[in-house]
């Protein structure tokens, strides 16, 4: 069965009219970094950044080249903890989603 609808638009769709959806998305991929699954946080954070703010927009935010932001978040990319937490920031204030950390 072929898919009718790109798999990007689709998420891209959801992401700008859910508010429920970006929380969700933005919380997992935080989530996979901190369960050490980092190629999953980073292709959830790409998919995040597409979906809402675009790369362009969220490089001119943290004062990074784009293309330095897409190598990072790339599947062998590697951010230091400070363009890292300058990323979820940037995005926490971009999507108005505020992640909470608590034990368990």
């Amino acid at each position: 069965m072929a898919l009718t609808r790109d798999f990007r638009q689709t998420v891209m769709a959801r992401a700008q009219r859910d508010r429920k959806f970006r929380e969700a998305l933005f919380s997992e991929a935080i989530n996979a970094y901190l369960a050490g699954d980092t190629a999953t946080g980073k292709a959830m954070l790409r998919d995040l950044i597409n979906a809402t703010v675009g790369f362009e927009q969220l490089a001119a935010e943290i004062q990074k080249p784009s293309k330095s932001l897409h190598r990072m978040l790339a599947p062998r990319g590697n951010p230091n903890t400070e363009n890292f937490f300058g990323i979820v920031s940037a995005l926490q204030k971009k999507t108005r989603v505020r992640l909470r950390v608590s034990s368990e």
